[in-house]
């Protein structure tokens, strides 16, 4: 059990903190802070569905520890003119 615990903590992120922005061409992107994780979805439910999806794919083997790693997310919100 104590190796299991010890893998969490030093494999796996507490917090994924992502940054949702709009895309040009319509829809949403998201990027990972610190990690190699993108991902895009039409709406802002599929584009938070599409990161929980994007994380069980980056870290791959541990799926059960990623699936529990809480997940941040920031909005970029355009300017105002």
């Amino acid at each position: 059990m104590r190796d299991i615990v010890q893998k969490i903590n030093m494999n796996t992120p507490h917090i994924i903190q992502f940054t949702i922005q709009t895309a040009p061409e319509g829809g949403y992107t998201a990027e990972a802070v610190g990690y190699s994780i993108h991902t895009e979805g039409d709406t802002l439910d599929e584009t938070v569905a599409n990161i929980k999806e994007a994380v069980e794919c980056h870290f791959g083997e541990e799926k059960t520890e990623a699936h529990s790693v809480p997940i941040m997310v920031n909005f970029a919100l355009p300017a105002m003119a």
